[in-house]
């Protein structure tokens, strides 16, 4: 196993490892080290060594570069923003995960299906941007059992199954970001609300009402936004609620990309192909252009009849994300769940037990049972 250069405090950083391993030797024992969540230090679990990441104190905001859309999009980034990796397809939920070397098998952290068959090398933008796990193992497995325990209708035996110790498995999950200002011509009706009265007969006489109407006028306009770092996720994964659950996050703690921030932990490829996150992003950035729109007719209500937006001066990263997964199989049903590695938050497959729905309309029946009988 390729092993990197050994990282003392304050030594210079080690090269970038061209087969994109993430292995750091302990300078004390030999063992792999991994990243200490929360801090800027490297651990030996097997001998407690610690040490530090070089140049990890501060943002490094001068490598958050943003790409060019286009140059991208014609493949016309340079040889320096492309990396290869080694990765296996996992046939049952479609995420890309990426090997190390001297591995040939792994088990999917999303739905844990063996793995063993190897896809080959894919040829892949390297991130620029990755937002290190705030969260340790330990602090996401109490985030999902407080979740679990907030649930109604779920078996209590499957919080106590995960609380038992169950391994999570640490993810860098990825996305795209893109950037875009935007200006859009429309046209419109703005609508004002009036009232009428009216008289209307009913069983007790005459009743008056007041009856709203609106008058429509032609309108039109434009308006401009500048849109910043719309997050897409950028594998196939997880389902898209359960993505949009986990948000939001806070890409201001966004690192510089370094290899020393995945040691320990797996790394998922890419699916979603740029020009598909390009879509998404646009697709959500219209969403937002037509409440501006909305809000630039005013009025009580609005209706857009044509819209024509323009993107200038667009720009993407390519970012990881922590996630800790588990995948259980309780019971005979297999269940997923992800906790966001920065926050807490928690999202999964949705339990229910049987046993304490019956009860609970049980007991339902018999308090309608006992008000219709002391109503009698």
């Amino acid at each position: 196993m390729f092993s990197m250069p050994k990282v003392g405090k304050g030594a210079k950083a080690p090269p970038t490892d061209p087969r994109g391993d993430s292995h750091y030797s302990c300078e004390s024992c030999g063992a792999d080290l991994r990243f200490a969540p929360g801090q800027t230090r490297l651990v030996c679990d097997h001998c407690g060594h610690v040490q530090d990441i070089p140049a990890a104190t501060g943002r490094g905001e001068a490598s958050l570069r943003e790409l060019p859309l286009q140059e991208a999009l014609s493949h016309g980034l340079p040889e320096p923003e492309m990396e290869e990796h080694r990765t296996l397809s996992c046939p049952n939920c479609g995420a890309s995960i990426e090997l190390q070397n001297g591995e040939h098998s792994t088990q999917c952290p999303f739905c844990a299906t063996p793995v063993v068959t190897d896809t080959g090398t894919r040829r892949l933008i390297k991130p620029q941007g990755v937002l290190p796990f705030q969260l340790t193992e330990e602090q996401a497995r109490a985030a999902l059992s407080k979740w679990l325990g907030s649930l109604w209708f779920a078996p209590n035996g499957l919080s106590q199954y995960a609380r038992k110790g169950r391994r999570m498995t640490g993810i860098y999950a990825p996305f795209w970001t893109f950037d875009a200002n935007t200006r859009t011509r429309y046209s419109g009706q703005r609508g004002d609300a009036y009232y009428e009265t009216r008289q209307v007969q009913t069983d007790k006489g005459v009743r008056t009402e007041q009856v709203r109407r609106i008058r429509w006028s032609a309108v039109s306009g434009r308006v401009a936004r500048a849109f910043d770092d719309v997050v897409i996720y950028a594998a196939r994964s997880l389902p898209p609620p359960y993505i949009d659950a986990l948000r939001p996050w806070d890409l201001g703690a966004l690192q510089a990309y370094r290899r020393d921030y995945l040691a320990g932990f797996s790394a998922e490829g890419y699916t979603v192909e740029l020009h598909e996150g390009h879509h998404s992003a646009q697709a959500e950035m219209i969403r937002v252009i037509q409440t501006d729109i909305r809000r630039d007719i005013g009025g009580d209500e609005q209706r857009i009849t044509a819209m024509d937006p323009s993107f200038a001066d667009e720009t993407f990263k390519h970012i990881l994300l922590p996630v800790w997964t588990a995948a259980y199989k309780f019971r005979g049903r297999s269940y997923r769940f992800i906790v966001n590695a920065q926050t807490g938050r928690v999202q999964g497959d949705r339990p229910w037990s049987a046993v304490k729905i019956a009860l609970a309309v049980i007991a339902g029946l018999i308090v309608i049972g006992a008000f219709v009988y002391l109503k009698r």
